[in-house]
């Protein structure tokens, strides 16, 4: 009866798992989808799958949020036809903030987690997505600003503060670990700034049409992008 209860209890003992080849077929399941068009041109202009992958699962850059992206900046566009008010040079820094700063995964990247098991570092992922989110913010931000008619200073003027905006939200991103805390920090700040600037100014779009705003804008921009580049330096798993 001894050794039968010992048989028993050897039995009965779970087998070790290997954690990792478990981990390894999991991200061969999800990985495994057949690349879009756009994926595969992006993979060729890159020379890297992975880091195409990696682009085009950018919260920021999903279909969804581009067509919400362009809805507000649409509306922007026919209130300042209507009002004379430059709501889109005011909107799309915010915006473009808001889009950066959803480029840092941790929370909100479905594919975050699997994107550690890449060659590719995580500062080159999170550089490419985040020229991609500003160029495509860019591209509509203009676009949308020229169709209301304003002046070409106001057109092309918030491009800079959008610049630094931008550079804002990512660092406070990746310093907390959170889009939501970058989203916060690129919303504040811009909003403040465009408080502050037309208190001095009298003027509303004073913000992104003063030329002696840019080098402070410049040097914002400057510094977080070192932070960002400090940020992550930071070996994977350390906090």
């Amino acid at each position: 009866m001894t050794g039968g209860h010992e048989v028993a209890g050897e039995r009965a003992k779970p087998v070790d798992v290997d954690l990792r080849r478990v981990w390894i077929g999991v991200a061969a399941q999800v990985w495994r989808r057949r690349p879009g068009p756009v994926e595969r041109l992006t993979a060729r202009v890159l020379r890297s799958p992975g880091l195409a992958r990696a682009l085009v699962t950018t919260p920021s850059l999903l279909l969804g949020w581009v067509i919400a992206t362009a809805v507000v900046l649409a509306a922007g566009t026919l209130a300042t036809r209507g009002t004379g008010t430059p709501y889109v040079a005011l909107l799309a820094p915010g915006i473009a903030a808001t889009g950066i700063a959803y480029a840092y995964g941790p929370g909100v990247d479905p594919a975050w987690e699997l994107s550690y098991s890449m060659a590719v570092s995580d500062r080159m992922v999170l550089l490419v997505r985040a020229l991609a989110v500003f160029g495509l913010n860019a591209v509509l931000g203009v676009a949308a600003s020229a169709s209301s008619g304003v002046a070409t200073a106001v057109t092309f003027g918030w491009l800079v503060p959008m610049t630094a905006v931008c550079a804002l939200a990512l660092a406070a991103a990746t310093l907390a670990r959170s889009a939501n805390v970058g989203v916060a920090a690129g919303v504040a700040g811009w909003v403040i700034t465009v408080l502050s600037a037309q208190a001095v100014a009298g003027r509303l779009t004073a913000a992104a049409t003063e030329a002696a705003l840019v080098l402070p804008y410049l040097a914002v921009a400057g510094s977080c992008a070192a932070i960002v580049l400090y940020a992550t330096r930071i070996p994977r798993g350390v906090s």
